[in-house]
């Protein structure tokens, strides 16, 4: 394995490993309780240079908001610390000392310190369910929201041109998985941009529009009250979006979604708002360092600090912290921006020797969640409101929120224009790179089908794939080391055989956008692989 080359490193008294609402609100009052020596003490960390306003993301996606205008640069929200953009490639708590990748054409950076605050959030796993990695799109940043407003501002524009029943029926079918906040409110959002889109594209009619929800639960956003979820059932069903409750997504391909009870939903748009998981390198300090974590958050005590670990502290989506009243607090942005204040606060006592640290004692405002339609249902210091009056209330807190007065000016500008005029649907949409992939198939999953469109050269890796005809007869079957699909990619873009897992398979994935830039760069290996092609798909290991 290949060792990158180290910089000479830097050293601070207090570095901040995380960009998000803890890290960035923990920097804000170190900053401010140290003053002018702040800077040469303290380091802020993150993968971005950006710090993204989550709350706003499903309004991006629903071309309600520019998304420059729910970013903030960290640089300037964190004046006085400094800031440092890359990946933590390995953190040492013995040495106390971290390995900085600031990109490709750098060496890689050690950083030392005395104190470490971990606020790295989470990740999205999707490998659980097959297929879900290669065909669904995410809401985590900024990028994933621009991808999805693209691709459904692309179906329209596809939709516009066919007039087949069962292929218009699945791009305007637009499924969404997971009914808390982050899925009820992408729903909503979505059937706003396509009701208000809708009379630009004549030749689509009303009832060709779907927007369907699937959640796990018995009710939806579980995170407050059932009667606030129980209400936004009624309205959002009360729009059209078709609600399955109590049922999980067991595998995908790039036309279906296929449910735990069998059923099968037929769509080429699946959002899925699901699979959070720690952070990898929480998870790996968990295991080399012995952190105590609960799910893989590490458990603080009530000062923030980890428990035997003086110098090493937690807050955010990746800490569990203790909740008066028993429990701990819920992973949110109300919470962590608190966390994150506080922590700044005892890191700063720390460093001039005190040990009055302050306990985090804060239980919560209460919770919004706007379903769309100028509607939301909200739940404030244990009082519930609902519809427009919530609506206007999301608004106004998430507004009073975002950081930066500039921000705030254009998000209310945003907004204004959005009551008077359509939703833009200039398709203007950047190429995203995929890159390798592991995909986990169980028995008896499907990769894809035959006619469907296809995305990726497949390698298997491990198990068997079995390629069917459209009688179900096994056509070929394939194992570790073969490989299949490039007479797809180079040809018509279209699967002849349905592939099948005979078995416990995971296969790599590479995306039809690197197979045409090999193709473009190595004409040796054009001309070998457009010779291979010409053999049938079900003729040797190597189709």
């Amino acid at each position: 394995m290949h060792t990158p080359m180290l910089e000479s490193s830097f050293q601070f008294d207090v570095v901040i490993a995380g960009g998000g609402f803890a890290g960035i609100n923990c920097a804000q009052a170190l900053a401010k309780a140290l003053g002018r020596d702040s800077e040469r003490r303290v380091a802020l960390i993150s993968e971005t240079n950006y710090m993204l306003f989550q709350p706003m993301l499903a309004e991006v996606a629903g071309s309600a908001l520019s998304p420059r205008h729910i970013v903030n640069p960290i640089r300037a929200l964190c004046r006085g610390v400094t800031v440092f953009r890359g990946s933590i490639e390995a953190i040492d708590l013995t040495a106390r000392q971290l390995e900085l990748s600031a990109g490709d054409f750098t060496p890689n950076v050690r950083i030392t310190f005395e104190h470490l605050a971990l606020a790295l959030g989470g990740v999205v796993d999707l490998s659980r369910v097959p297929g879900m990695p290669e065909h669904a799109f995410l809401m985590k940043n900024v990028g994933d929201a621009m991808k999805l407003r693209a691709a459904l501002l692309d179906r329209f524009e596809e939709a516009n041109l066919i007039a087949d029943k069962s292929i218009l029926d699945r791009l305007l079918t637009f499924v969404v998985v997971g009914g808390g906040y982050s899925g009820v409110e992408t729903a909503g959002q979505l059937l706003d941009l396509a009701d208000d889109v809708r009379d630009l594209y004549p030749r689509i009619a009303r009832e060709n529009l779907r927007v369907v929800l699937i959640h796990s639960g018995t009710h939806l956003l579980p995170e407050i009250s059932e009667q606030l979820g129980r209400y936004c059932e009624e309205k959002l069903r009360g729009r059209g979006v078709e609600i399955v409750l109590g049922a999980r997504v067991t595998s995908m391909t790039a036309s279906k979604v296929t449910l735990g009870d069998g059923r099968v939903i037929e769509s080429h748009t699946v959002v899925s708002t699901v699979g959070n998981a720690p952070h990898p390198l929480i998870v790996k300090l968990s295991t080399d360092a012995g952190l105590a974590n609960e799910k893989g958050r590490l458990i603080t005590e009530a000062t923030l600090r980890l428990p035997g670990h003086p110098r090493i502290w937690a807050a955010g989506d990746c800490a569990a912290v203790p909740q008066a009243g028993g429990g701990t607090c819920p992973p949110t942005g109300q919470f962590a921006m608190r966390q994150g204040t506080l922590l700044g606060r005892n890191l700063a006592k720390a460093l001039t020797g005190g040990e009055d640290f302050e306990s985090f004692t804060f239980k919560g405002l209460g919770s919004l969640a706007a379903i769309g339609h100028r509607t939301a249902v909200a739940e404030i210091m244990g009082v519930k409101f609902s519809g427009f009056f919530a609506w206007w209330m999301w608004r106004s807190i998430y507004l009073s929120k975002l950081p930066g007065l500039d921000r705030k000016l254009r998000v209310v500008i945003d907004w204004t224009l959005d009551l008077f005029f359509p939703r833009d649907i200039a398709l203007v949409a950047p190429r995203y790179t995929q890159p390798l992939e592991d995909i986990h198939l169980e028995a008896g999953d499907a990769l894809f089908h035959a006619g469907e469109p296809a995305f990726s050269f497949y390698v298997v890796k491990s198990g068997r794939i079995e390629l069917r005809n459209a009688s179900g007869a096994v056509v070929r079957t394939l194992g570790p080391g073969d490989h299949f699909g490039r007479r797809a990619l180079l040809g018509n873009r279209r699967w002849s055989l349905t592939a099948i897992a005979a078995e416990a398979t995971t296969l790599i994935a590479l995306s039809a956008r690197v197979l045409d830039a090999i193709m473009r760069t190595s004409a040796p290996l054009r001309e070998r692989l457009l010779k291979l092609t010409a053999k049938p798909e079900d003729e040797g290991p190597a189709a």
